[in-house]
This record gives C-alpha cells, structure tokens and sequence, in this order.
C-alpha cells in the first residue's frame, strides 16, 4: 500500500475502498491474516530490549575503569599477578554493582508499562468485537466512544459530537472536533479534523473510522523513530568524570615516565625501575573509587524510587542535584489536572463551590439565580456516570472535562442529573461546536418547552436581551452588560475558565425542536434571559506553592511552559507565588519571530511560557544550556521526546506515554512537581558524598604516590610494598570509602545555590585538603621511615610493616573527617553511619590479620609489631587528625565568612 496517501485528502469512501474493507462488515479472517503479514503488528517503534551483557558492559564506560583496565594489564604482562588479580577485582565488583542496579530500573519501566493493556472495539465478519490494540490491521473499521484511546491512525467514517484530545501528539489541550469531511492536502496535522491519531483521547461523543496506518507507519510511529535523531546530552558528572579521569591519568603517566627515565640514567636497572613506576601508579589510581561511585549513585536512585520518582540510568542521579532551571508544564506537575468548578457569579452576586465548608454554604444560602444557574449547568451537560446506582464519591463519570466538573459538582450541591432528567425530559438538543461555540437542549416542563444555553460568554450576552436578578427578568441594559462585562474580566484574570448560563421559555405550540429540526432549533438561540457565569478552575496541587518556594530557596529557576491562555498561565503563577508583570511572560508566537540571538538576550527575563508548543521546549532548553545551566523539562506527550532527550534531565510524567517515558532520566509515578524537589535533593546528597569519597581515597593515594616519589628521589628503598599499596587502597579504604557512601543528607542542602555546569568534581576546597592531608601524612610518615632506617636498627621488612600500619591508621583515623566537609569533627555524630563503624573495626581486624597472620604475612611481605610500635604509629595517627582538622576548620570559617558577606550584599 502507498505510505504516503494523504488520508485526509480522499473520501472515506475510497480509503475503504484502497483496502477492500467494508463499512458494515469490516474485514474478514483471510483480510487480516494478509494484511498481518504485510504491515505486521500495531505497535510503536520499540528500543531494542537490553541484553544482561550490554548492561553489563555498559558499566566499564568510564574513564575511571579505563585507568583501572590499563593498570591491571601492565602489571599482569610484568606477573605481578596478586596486583593485578586486586585491580581486576575492583573492576568487577564496580561493574556488578552498576549492572544489578539498572537492570532493576530496566526492568521496573517495563513493568510501568504494562500496568495497563489497551483494547479496541472492531467490526470483523459482521461482529463487533473487542481485541488488543496491538492486533489491529490497515482496513479494520472501529468504533471509538468517550473515554477510549484512539489505537491506530484512521480515517473518520461517522462523528456524533466526536471531540478528541489529541495533546499526546500536537501539544493543544482543547479537544478537536471530528468530522468526515474530505479536506485539502495541504492542512496541517493539527488542524486534520477528518482524522484520529494513536495514543489520542476520545473526549465526547461516538464515531466509526477506518484504520488507515498502523505502527511505524503511524504519526506517532513516525516521532518515535525521529526521537532516535536528537542528539542525548552528557551529564554534567559524565563530563567532570572525563576531566577529572584525565587529570589522573596525565599525572600518572608524567610520575611513571619521570621515575623510569630518572632511575634508569642513575644507572639502574630499567627492569627494576619499570616495576617501581608501576608501583607509583597502582599508588596513584584510587581502585576504590569507582565502586563507592557506583554504590552512592545506587543508593540515591533507590532512594528517589521511595519518593515515586523512577532514575532510569544510574549517572544521571548525580545531574539531579546539579539542576539550576525547572521547566514545567502546569496540568497534573503544578496543578491537580482536574477541572473542578469553583464559583457562580450572577447579575448582583457571586458564590463559591470549591470547598466542602463552601459547598454546605451553598445549600443554606443559594438564591434562585445560583440554583438555576447550576441546574442549567447539570442537566445540559454531556458527561455520563457509568455506575450511578452507587454514591457519587465513587462514580466514574466520562466525558469532557468541563461537563465532568459541572456533573462532579452538581453531586455535591445536591443536583443529580439523573432526577433532573426525569423531572425535565431532554426534547432535543444542540451539540457545542467550535463554529457556534455554545450548546442548547429543549426540555419539556408543566406548561411549556424549556431551552438551556451554555457557552462562551461573549456569545451568549450577545444573545441575551434580559437577565435574571432576584427571580425576576429585567432588561439587559447597557448597565448590566457592562457589569457582567467586569464580572468576566475579573473571572478571567483570576485564571478561570468561563461558562455563561441562560434560557428562553418557549411556548409548546411553537415549531421547534424535534418538531422544526436543529436548524429551527439554533433559530431559537435569541432573546435568551441572561442567568450569570459559572467559573471553572484546574486546581494548584496543595503542595505545590511550598514546593515553588524550596525551588527558589535552593537557588533554582523555576519556569512554566504551558500550552494554555496567557492569562490563565499568569493567575496559576500568581497564585504559586510568582511575582511577574507582562514582560515576564512570552507566548508561542512571540517566541517565533525571535532570532537565537534576541530570545538569549531574553531568556532569563522570562518566568511563564503560554500557548507553548513541544518545539518550543527545545529553544528553550538550548537558550539556557548556553548560559551555562542545567536544565530540567517536564513532558508527556510523544511530541515532548526530543525535548526530553535534549534537555540535561528529561522528566516524564508516569500518565505520559511509552516514547516520553522511554527518552526521560526520570519518571514521576504520580506526576507530582514535589518529586522532581525530592529527586534534586538526593542529586545534592550524592554530589556531597561523592566528595567525601573523593576526598577520602585521593588523599590516600596521594600520601602513597609522594612517599614513593620522594623516597626514589632521595635514593630511598621503598617505604611500603606496591601489594602492601593495594590492601590499603582496597581492603583497608575501600570499605570505609563505600561506608561513606551511605552518610546521610546534611540539613543545609536545600539551601545552597546549585552548581554551574563548569565547576570541577575537584573544588579548591577539596585540592587544598587532599594537598595538605597528604603532605602533613607524608611529612610524618617520611620522616618516621628515615628515624627507623638510620637509628631504629630494624629491618627494613619491619619498617616497611610500620610504615604499612601507619598509613592504614592514618586513612581509619581521618576517615571520620571525611564524614563533613563543612563541619569539623566534633560538630558531628561519629557514630551516625553504623556501617562506617562496622568498617572501620572491620578495616582494623584486617590490618591485625595482615601483621599477624602467617598466610597474609608472606602474602604482604609483613613481620608483627611490638607494643612500641604500635605506640608510636597510634600517636602518629592523633596528631594527623589534629593537623586535618586545623585544616578543615580554616577553610570552614573562610566559607562561612564568604557566604555571610554574600547574604549582607
């Protein structure tokens, strides 16, 4: 079949004809098995599922690895076997750390999207029939209804007052009215009224269509495999990783070449000389790291899973704590999502319906005016509760949102539809269109015909000669008129959608109705008597003002990107606290006609983006990735995808679709803005902690790289043994350094300004305390090992088993330092972290053993220790971690100081 028929540019009559379906038959068994087999199966493009081993693999992308990888087979080509079987290890444990975890995410996505499987009503062999959307063919004739899903590209064949909310693919929040007719080629997708799309809403109304385009073929299909075009940023700690792995491993490599070349034009031999640069660098590579990485990274994306946010990659839950802009939608992150009718307001009053107390209030002291104007409002509307003999809390009620909010609040107020039926028998009816743009029904009453008119307000003031005040009909003068006039503009910048109520009493001799036809009826649409507005509102999220202002305490930008009036984007943001004038906010249109340039000049003058559409988003997005920040963007339609993969983190909502969810780094379960604050918390906390590990095994390898940098310098034996090097790296910091890990969150989080996107993972703070912990260790420890050498008389085996057993002291001493890095030691609670404690007794049982046990003892080349070396080595160890401590609290009061003058300015 020729993919590229314009559907909606040929009769329905001839698309039926291109597949040899029929209207009243559908296809038969023979048809579909053919078309099966040729179009396959009606599903969206799928990302190829993960094996275990890409997952796994995936895990060694990282520089890190890399330096690991490298350094174990150079000491495995020189059989340096028990060095090299240590750094594989590290390598292995990191990546199965890694893998366990995404494989979890992995799999939990899938099962979110299986949670709910859809179905579609199809005419085949001359039965209607019901089968899973996935099994739909080109040719099937389908019948949609209120509050189904459209499960294939068709072509509309009947509409009965089919509206359809096609959101998910054009962005346009209001329903589109569906029509048969054959339209010209060149009409845009949005505006294709004799069409419907996969994954669209059908709102109101029935209707027969005949699927045209199925799968990949579909428009949907089409997005999704375009989404694979946009190009997927790197994370902000995927780009200081990459610096950072390179800054090591360039020092690395200039130690290793300066310790060769150097020694081997003393005149030693090369052989020697290469051993002992690889001892330098195994010194250097802090093995530990990548797992205690892997394990932060781990532990917070199960933390933002408690809180109903799903982090579908592991590297992308440190970017959350990195976000300095928040681009939201407003349905369902800020507001509730409901439309929810909030207040009548008629010629000389105004009541409101939003609250239960309000609600009580209502029935006690409603005038006749406000009744009226309700009862219009339920019995005229088209919603339907599909089980009304239960209680309204519990009703499931289908239809659009305005006409779901008028029958939900009718419910309350004690104006069921259903009595109202009974005691006004519906006549006939005019359905709403966009061309007349208000809806009217005739109802039968004791003496005579009733006709109910609702719609947009200017219409029917336009149509209105009287208006009803106190029971009684006035003239509606020009007083009046202008009155209503001001009610509506207030109404409106309050952010309300507005529904003006009015009727005409008609005698029943009259021709009209079903007597005269629609046409005759619409005649009748004059004269009306005005009754007043009914204001409808989507409600804000309780939360969510408060969760505005924790966003703006933590230095965050937030913006609104919505596709809804400006002046409903502007009294939503009003009332979340925004304080914002004209120039703050920009529509789609304007928007357009800005060059790059002119919109970067503008971008951070603009707080609320109204009549936005998806392609929007990703100028949005650009313009303040060039600023420099990091950008979050809320999406849920397919059209959001390459917005989503753009920007730095791409947050779906979990009634999204598959596509949205898919592309995203995170997942809200239940659309709820406080996650994405949740979520930027344990961004933060993992940021913190990573620091302390860095700070904690980088200091580490530094002492080690030093003390045997100097020692060959000053012609030295070596201090300590490369094999003694990796149980300090792996068995005695890498616990302690993973224990770190799970530290929990500090109080001030939430109340620091977010990192640029080109601060280093190394801050000069964390440089000056790896510099100046290393080098007070490597004072103590160079000149302990020259006193032993010259005036001890021992060994040099039992020297080296000094200075192993003091730097091992050192790391479980100051290990409890690296616990803050913005408080001092006695300003916290050493024993908060169980697991820290169970590591560091565990990492001295391990250094016991190393001295003591026979097996280790040849393994490590140890000999025991008497009590005065153990006397000596603890003292050591305290005045270490006094020297760091000094340190730490200098640069402390140096910050607090910085950040008070900044609080003053």
């Amino acid at each position: 079949m020729d993919k590229e028929i314009m559907w909606h540019n040929i009769s329905w009559e001839q698309a039926i004809k291109k597949y040899d379906s029929d209207i009243e038959q559908g296809l038969t068994e023979k048809q579909i098995a053919n078309q099966r087999e040729k179009f396959g199966l009606n599903e969206l493009p799928k990302e190829k599922p993960l094996s275990n081993i890409k997952i796994f693999l995936d895990q060694i992308k990282s520089p890190l690895i890399y330096v690991l990888i490298v350094a174990g087979m150079i000491t495995l080509f020189f059989q340096l076997y028990t060095d090299s079987i240590v750094i594989f290890a590290a390598v292995f444990l990191n990546t199965i750390v890694g893998f366990f975890q995404e494989k979890k995410a992995y799999q939990a996505l899938g099962a979110l999207k299986k949670v709910v499987k859809t179905e579609a009503r199809v005419i085949r062999d001359g039965h209607e029939k019901k089968i899973g959307e996935e099994e739909l063919v080109p040719g099937d004739i389908i019948i949609l209804s209120a509050g189904n899903k459209a499960p294939a590209d068709a072509r509309i064949i009947e509409s009965h007052n089919l509206k359809i909310n096609e959101a998910a693919l054009t962005g346009e929040w209001l329903a589109q009215e569906k029509s048969p007719k054959k339209l010209n080629a060149e009409t845009p997708l949005a505006d294709r009224d004799n069409m419907v799309y996969m994954g669209t809403i059908v709102e109101n109304g029935i209707g027969k269509a005949i699927v045209v385009e199925t799968g990949h073929n579909s428009e949907m299909g089409k997005i999704a495999i375009s989404v694979k075009q946009t190009e997927e940023q790197k994370t902000p700690l995927q780009k200081k990783l990459s610096k950072f792995s390179a800054k090591i491993g360039l020092i690395i490599a200039v130690l290793c070449i300066y310790i060769f070349i150097g020694g081997v034009m003393e005149g030693r031999d090369y052989l020697e000389m290469f051993t002992t640069a690889v001892a330098v660098a195994v010194a250097a590579i802090p093995e530990g790291l990548p797992v205690a990485m892997t394990v932060i990274l781990t532990l917070g994306m199960s933390r933002i899973v408690q809180k109903k946010g799903l982090v579908r990659k592991l590297i992308s839950a440190e970017t959350l704590g990195s976000t300095s802009v928040i681009a939201t939608d407003k349905t369902l992150t800020l507001t509730e999502g409901k439309m929810k009718a909030k207040e009548i307001v008629t010629a000389d009053s105004e009541i409101s319906i939003e609250t239960e107390d309000e609600i009580e209030l209502f029935k006690r002291q409603a005038n006749k005016e406000q009744i009226l104007a309700m009862k219009i409002a339920v019995l005229s509307n088209e919603a339907f509760v599909e089980n009304p003999d239960d209680f309204y809390p519990v009703w499931k009620i289908q239809g659009n949102p305005t006409d779901k909010a008028f029958a939900l609040a009718g419910a309350k107020l004690g104006f069921e539809k259903q009595k109202l039926q009974k005691q006004f028998p519906k006549i006939d009816e005019l359905p709403f269109n966009s061309e007349n743009k208000f809806l009217a029904t005739l109802h039968a009453t004791t003496d005579e015909n009733l006709l109910q008119v609702l719609g947009a307000p200017e219409k029917i003031l336009d149509f209105s000669t009287k208006i009803e005040i106190k029971g009684e009909q006035k003239t509606l003068d020009k007083k009046y008129r202008q009155n209503m006039k001001e009610r509506l503009k207030n109404m409106t910048e309050r952010g309300e959608r507005v529904i003006a109520i009015a009727y005409k009493k008609i005698p029943r001799l009259r021709s009209c109705g079903s007597f005269g036809g629609q046409s005759k009826l619409k005649n009748e649409v004059e004269n009306l008597t005005f009754v007043g507005f009914i204001g409808l509102k989507d409600p804000i999220r309780k939360e969510a003002k408060n969760a505005i202002q924790v966003c703006r305490q933590a230095g965050m930008k937030p913006i609104i990107v919505t596709g809804d009036h400006k002046l409903t984007a502007k009294a939503v943001a009003l009332e979340l606290g925004f304080k914002i004038k004209s120039e703050n906010i920009m529509e789609g249109n304007d928007l357009d006609a800005l060059s790059d340039k002119e919109f970067g000049l503008k971008v951070k003058d603009i707080q609320v983006y109204a009549r936005a559409e998806p392609r929007h988003k990703l100028r949005i997005i650009k313009a303040w990735q060039d600023k420099g920040e990091v950008v979050a963007m809320t999406g849920d339609g397919i059209n959001d995808a390459p917005a989503l993969k753009k920007a730095d983190i791409g947050v779906a909502l979990g009634s999204g679709t598959d596509v949205a969810k898919q592309v995203s780094d995170l997942v809200l379960l239940n659309d709820n803005f406080n996650i994405i604050l949740a979520a930027v918390e344990e961004g933060r906390a993992i940021i913190d902690n990573i620091r302390k590990v860095i700070t904690y095994l980088l200091s580490d390898s530094f002492t080690e790289t030093i003390l045997i940098g100097v020692s060959i310098i000053f012609c030295l034996p070596m201090p300590v043994l490369a094999v003694q090097i990796l149980w300090v790296n792996l068995i005695e910091d890498g616990l302690p350094g993973i224990a770190l890990a799970f530290e929990k969150k500090e109080k001030d989080l939430m109340k620091r300004k977010p990192e640029k996107r080109n601060i280093s993972l190394l801050t000069t703070e964390m440089k000056a305390l790896i510099f100046i912990i290393g080098l007070i260790t490597d004072i103590l420890l160079l000149g302990l090992f020259f006193w032993l050498l010259k005036f001890s008389g021992y060994e040099l085996p039992h020297v080296q088993s000094i200075i192993f057993a003091a730097l091992t002291i050192d790391s479980l001493f100051y290990v409890f330092s690296c616990k803050s890095l913005r408080r001092n030691i006695w300003d916290i609670n050493i024993f908060s972290n169980k697991l820290l404690i169970f590591s560091w007794a565990f990492g001295v049982i391990a250094l016991v053993s190393a001295l003591y046990v026979p097996a280790l003892q040849t393994l490590l080349g140890t000999i025991p220790l008497n009590l005065f070396d153990w006397e000596l080595i603890l003292a050591l160890g305290f005045l270490n971690i006094i020297l760091i401590e000094a340190t730490k609290w200098f640069f402390i009061t140096k910050a607090r100081t910085i950040e008070n003058k900044n609080q003053m300015c």
